[in-house]
């Protein structure tokens, strides 16, 4: 019997870091190795209540382990609270610490088996930690980029930014201004930079860590990233070392959710019966993530714009959305979760996101524009509205809008508010441009090509495979 060599991964804390590094999991075990996946306490319980069990193993079989440490929050911590997580993964915490003794642990406790031993550590690359503590137990590893490409390169170039006067060494602009490293990459609001994070004590504590990470990138050769070398070719001309392995997506099966292990909610599968009721581009798809909010007054407004549009939509409300203290207020516009509206509407808390954006019944997609969502919209040739939050999504932005043009922004009037109308108004535009239609339908040629089986970000996952294979 062959061995199998043991990897062992660690994603930041949340579901768009916790989503692709379960995919790339996966990934590697079809390609004949071991993971132990690693969450905070809270989010293995979340994932697993989501997947509606109770056993770590379950849905993996014997290839992905499901393991916890503690994040050393009290059991009253608002673990939605961005400073607070920001503070976790970036600042003071006891995970470097429990996450050394995990390790220490596995390989104290095999019995020096080779088989049972991690042979390497894949980081997020948002993680500067367990790189130190790979290098200090003399453990192999890779850093593992979960956004674009284009971020990487701004994140790289923080030293140039400062020697240029575009930001303090704190990561504060000196002034507003859109800025672009290089042709053909994005652009970037110097007052939505990626690190505007929270409050300003949590923004210096969050560009603290993107300069630590970036100065650990020394600590490992293996730089993978989940993108595609065609959808950003500019930038990996600036940056050859760093290897596309992406996007990373679920295998398209008869099960009717997404890859197992990788959501913070149950998933809703009744969207996709529903969907089976429509035709063929004729359903709207809304859905902003896991760390977007939207006040009463905003959720209302788009609410309005899609009674106006009058079209069939699939509108996902994950549980605390809405910054509200009343009930989610659907019911004013005729709307009821979890039920349909004369078959013009379907409210469900979260989806399934990738068999719905390969479902043909979807016509466009209105986005917070998280990368994440990006690739899987991408990679099924779905056209954008797009309406980024925070970090990193206004540079999605601009490669959907501006670079690939995929895509439409809605644009808030002057009190930052998305009316009715302006929704009604984008999709009604969107909806009439064939060559945005066209041109997502080749985003998806380009997608499927890369990741096809001799395709460029194949051959990184083998060679990389192949790394960890290696005694």
């Amino acid at each position: 019997m062959t061995s199998k060599k043991r990897v062992i991964v660690m994603p930041v804390p949340a579901q768009g870091h916790v989503k692709p590094l379960m995919l790339l999991s996966h990934k590697l075990v079809k390609h004949g190795l071991r993971v132990t996946f690693v969450n905070t306490e809270f989010n293995h319980n979340k994932i697993l209540s989501g997947m509606g069990v109770d056993d770590d193993t379950a849905g993996f079989g014997s290839e992905i382990e499901m393991v916890s440490i503690p994040d050393g929050l009290g059991s009253m911590a608002d673990r939605t609270d961005e400073d607070l997580i920001c503070d976790l993964v970036w600042g003071e915490s006891i995970l470097p610490a429990e996450f050394e003794k995990l390790i220490t642990t596995i390989n104290n406790g095999t019995g020096g088996s080779p088989d049972d031993i991690i042979s390497c550590v894949v980081s997020d690359y948002f993680l500067s930690w367990p790189l130190e503590i790979a290098a200090k137990l003399g453990v192999k590893a890779a850093v593992f980029f979960p956004s674009a490409a284009a971020l990487f390169l701004y994140t790289m170039n923080i030293p140039k930014l400062i020697q240029d006067g575009i930001i303090t060494s704190d990561g504060k602009p000196t002034k507003q201004q859109m800025i672009q490293l290089s042709s053909g990459v994005p652009t970037i609001d110097t007052s939505k930079l990626p690190w505007n994070i929270g409050n300003p004590a949590t923004q210096k504590v969050v560009f603290r860590g993107f300069v630590n990470a970036c100065q650990s990138l020394k600590m490992t050769d293996w730089w993978l990233c989940n993108t595609s070398h065609d959808i950003e070719p500019l930038v990996f001309s600036l940056l050859p070392k760093l290897l596309p392995i992406g996007p990373l997506m679920a295998s398209i099966d008869n099960s009717p959710l997404d890859i197992p292990g990788s959501q913070f909610w149950a998933e809703d599968s009744s969207c996709l019966s529903w969907l089976d009721q429509h035709k063929p581009h004729s359903v709207i798809y809304i859905a902003f993530g896991s760390s977007t909010f939207h006040d009463q007054v905003q959720y209302h407004e788009l609410a309005r714009g899609l009674e106006l549009i009058g079209m069939p939509f699939l509108w996902v409300v994950r549980p605390g959305f809405i910054l509200s203290k009343q009930k989610n207020g659907l019911e004013l516009y005729g709307f009821e979760s979890n039920s349909n509206n004369n078959n013009l509407g379907k409210i469900v808390n979260w989806a399934p996101q990738q068999k719905v954006l390969s479902h043909p019944a979807i016509a466009c997609f209105v986005s917070h524009c998280g990368w994440n969502s990006t690739l899987e919209g991408l990679s099924n040739g779905v056209p954008f509205l797009t309406w980024p939050y925070f970090a990193d999504q206004f540079m999605d932005e601009s490669y959907i809008c501006d670079i690939w043009k995929v895509g439409m922004k809605f644009e808030p009037n002057e009190r930052g508010i998305v009316t009715s109308e302006e929704v009604k108004n984008k999709v009604d535009k969107l909806l009439l441009d064939k060559d945005i239609r066209r041109r997502s339908l080749e985003f998806k040629e380009m997608i499927m090509k890369s990741i096809s089986k001799d395709g460029q970000s194949s051959e990184n996952v083998n060679n990389l495979v192949k790394w960890i294979k290696e005694t």
